[in-house]
């Protein structure tokens, strides 16, 4: 497979690129920044800094997963836009290289695009598939606009699945990078009234779940790419206390958080018990289906 990758260069992208290479594709990927992606990426990976350096080379499947980190900085106004922008302009790049190639007859089979557990909003405690509606704010939004132009794509005859994601565990990186450190010092605790959901999935398990919409051509439209076992962040605080070995008793009051992120403490203090159903309706198997195994492969290594 000749497979093009956008966000090569992120926590998620890396490993695809990995696991990918290993399987005996060609991987190519898309960077704002070449030779940065060039210094952290193997060398059998062709590289450019726009979807049409790769319209001679004939992708078979495209994996776009660009974006400006949304927790990096406060939401201002500006920043909201770069979020929104981030997305939409990258996507429409992949969406408009699907065009010249379908042009020639020639489209890419499949778009498999990122989303994210946002896109349902403040879902409290009930249990969310697929199917459930949002609720209205800024993060479904973003996520909305985000799937909008991904799906574009299929009018040039490309499959479309956008993967709704959880918060991503592994080592050396993405969310429990920036968790353990206060959780091993002893100093990990629930956010507010620790009641709301947090979404997770192993990275190896969103690699494959990547992999399985790729291949499976009849997969097209929304999945959330999360566990099938989502708990609450008292859940998961007792959980890092545990196989850390480490008390995690402390509580940072959500009217704290709302002073110092704002309106960006809607990540922290809200959630979504989201469940897999159509990734599991389709005979996708996870390797880490409770957190407990997460952790414990996490930790372990």
């Amino acid at each position: 497979m000749r497979l093009l990758v956008t966000g090569g260069t992120g926590f998620v992208g890396r490993r695809l690129i990995e696991r990918a290479l290993a399987a005996g594709h060609e991987v190519m990927v898309i960077s704002r920044d070449p030779e940065r992606a060039r210094q952290q990426l193997p060398q059998s990976v062709r590289i450019g800094d726009d979807a049409t350096d790769f319209v001679s080379s004939l992708p078979d499947a495209i994996v776009n997963l660009a974006g400006e980190p949304i927790a990096d900085r406060r939401w201002s106004d500006p920043q909201k836009t770069r979020l929104v922008e981030s997305r939409r302009h990258a996507t429409r790049d992949v969406v408009a290289l699907c065009e010249q190639l379908a042009q020639r007859g020639q489209a890419p089979r499949v778009l498999v695009s990122g989303s994210a557990m946002g896109y349902y909003g403040d879902q409290g405690e009930r249990d969310v598939t697929e199917e459930t509606p949002p609720h209205d704010e800024f993060a479904h939004r973003l996520c909305q606009a985000w799937e909008t132009e991904a799906l574009k794509a299929e009018a040039f005859g490309v499959r479309v699945a956008c993967l709704r994601t959880g918060l991503v565990l592994d080592a050396g990186g993405g969310t429990l990078a920036k968790m353990m450190p206060a959780f091993k010092l002893g100093l990990g605790g629930r956010l507010g009234d620790g009641r709301q959901y947090m979404p997770w999935i192993h990275r190896e398990d969103l690699i494959g779940a990547i992999e399985f919409l790729l291949e499976e051509a009849t997969l097209s439209g929304a999945f959330n790419g999360s566990a099938p076992n989502p708990v609450t962040n008292a859940e998961f605080t007792r959980a890092m206390g545990r196989h850390l070995h480490r008390p995690a008793v402390l509580c940072v009051p959500a009217p704290v958080l709302k002073l110092g992120l704002g309106e960006m403490s809607r990540l922290l203090l809200t959630g979504a018990c989201m469940r897999p159903r159509r990734l599991q309706e389709a005979g996708f198997t996870f390797r880490y289906p409770t957190l407990d195994e997460a952790l414990a492969a996490i930790v372990s290594r």
